[in-house]
């Protein structure tokens, strides 16, 4: 008897819960160079011409470390300044005023530092409390290049969920864009990210439409159900595809979240 789609489901999840997950969210990366206790690499934007300076501390962890879809969304950044008009990124960043933007679960900071330097952005980089001192390092490693088109970068602890609003208030919500690149990567998160979501975007009846720009590489067939919780709060659309990376079926998707009207936090 063929097994059923249930038990073909069910055997999927028993296989993705006995893999390493390490090697399943940073496939690219060796265990030599996951053992390593710090290492600096160039990122250079032909945009600018100019070059960004990113450390990771790989022995620290993975918030310590570059992600997949980190890379993409820095590339979709340099793209769009070469062809503003052009780009899944034209709509969003179409403004010509200066743009304030969050990024949540920075990890290095790459993209973030990239924003400011590539759009002329007051970007404010988050993620939790003992990442910060790397995320700051790098921040201010790279000022010089942020300086030249009027960026800035700010480093600022912002826990996900009920425990981060103290965070979010100290950050505060005076955002026109919110920046994410992997970040959906264990289900427990899930909750806490859309909690904290609609906290930085606020309510829909505010003029300011903010939206939620998220790259992220589908590692797990569960990344599914956060995308059924997501869209019961947001218009989620795909606005770009990246090609596969070499032994991958699939490439990095980048999602756009818009707020949905009539859809408020609910009273505590």
């Amino acid at each position: 008897m063929a097994p059923t789609q249930q038990q073909e489901d069910d055997k999927e999840e028993e296989e993705e819960e006995a893999m390493d997950p390490n090697k399943i969210l940073l496939p690219d990366k060796n265990e030599e160079s996951q053992t390593k206790s710090t290492s600096e690499h160039q990122h250079y934007i032909s945009s600018i011409n100019s070059a960004i300076l990113i450390r990771q501390l790989p022995s620290q962890g993975l918030s310590f470390q570059l992600w997949p879809a980190a890379t993409t969304l820095f590339t979709l950044l340099n793209n769009h300044r070469s062809n503003p008009t052009l780009t899944p990124l034209s709509p969003i960043f179409s403004s010509t005023s200066k743009l304030n933007i969050l990024e949540l679960g920075s990890g290095t900071g790459l993209v973030g530092i990239a924003a400011a330097a590539i759009l002329g952005a007051n970007v404010t980089v988050t993620d939790l409390p003992h990442v910060i001192p790397n995320l700051q390092f790098n921040a201010e490693a790279n000022a010089g290049v942020v300086a030249v088109n009027g960026g800035t970068v700010e480093a600022a602890a912002l826990r996900w969920g009920k425990v981060g609003g103290e965070d979010v208030e100290l950050i505060g919500n005076d955002f026109d864009v919110i920046l994410g690149s992997d970040v959906v990567y264990y289900e427990e998160l899930y909750e806490p990210l859309l909690y904290t979501l609609r906290l930085v975007m606020g309510d829909s009846e505010k003029k300011k439409k903010k939206v939620f720009v998220m790259a992220h590489l589908r590692r797990w067939k569960k990344d599914s159900v956060f995308f059924k919780k997501a869209k019961k709060l947001f218009d989620v659309s795909v606005v770009y595809v990246d090609k596969p990376s070499e032994g991958r079926r699939i490439g990095v998707s980048v999602y756009l979240f818009a707020q949905k009207a009539q859809k408020l936090l609910p009273a505590n």
